[in-house]
C-alpha cells in the first residue's frame, strides 16, 4: 500500500510542479491573466508549486527504505523522474496540443529501459 501511495502522491506532486514550471505559458489565453507582470507569475507559480511539496515530502517520508517504505533513495528518485516525464508529456500533448514525435516515443523507451536497470536486482 506503501508503495501505491507514494506513486500517487508523486503524480499529485509532478502534476502541480508540471503547472508551476509551464502553466504560466498559457496565461495570455486566460483574460483576467493575460498580461501579469514577471513578479506576479512568479508568485503565482511558488503558489502552486507550494501544493507540489504538499505532495512530494509525504510521498517521500512514506515510501522512503530508511523510514520504513518500499523504495530505497535512488529508486524513489528515478519513479519521481520517470512520473515528471509521464505527467510532462500528457500537459504537452493536452495543454499545449503538442505533437507526440517518434524520437520522444525512442526516448520515452529508454527512459523506461533506465528504471528496468535501476530496479533490476543483479
Amino acid at each position: 500500500m506503501k508503495a501505491l501511495t507514494t506513486i500517487i502522491l508523486l503524480i499529485i506532486s509532478n502534476t502541480f510542479m508540471t503547472f508551476a514550471w509551464y502553466g504560466h505559458l498559457k496565461f495570455k489565453d486566460i483574460e483576467w491573466l493575460k498580461n501579469p507582470g514577471l513578479f506576479t507569475v512568479i508568485l503565482i507559480s511558488w503558489g502552486m508549486a507550494f501544493f507540489e511539496y504538499v505532495f512530494q515530502v509525504p510521498a517521500n517520508r512514506m515510501g522512503f527504505k530508511e523510514n520504513g517504505g518500499p523504495y530505497s533513495l535512488v529508486e524513489l528518485k528515478t519513479i519521481q523522474e520517470a512520473i515528471t516525464l509521464i505527467v510532462f508529456m500528457v500537459f504537452s500533448v493536452v495543454v499545449f496540443k503538442q505533437k507526440f514525435e517518434w524520437n520522444h516515443i525512442v526516448g520515452f523507451g529508454l527512459i523506461v529501459l533506465a528504471v528496468y536497470v535501476i530496479f533490476k536486482k543483479w
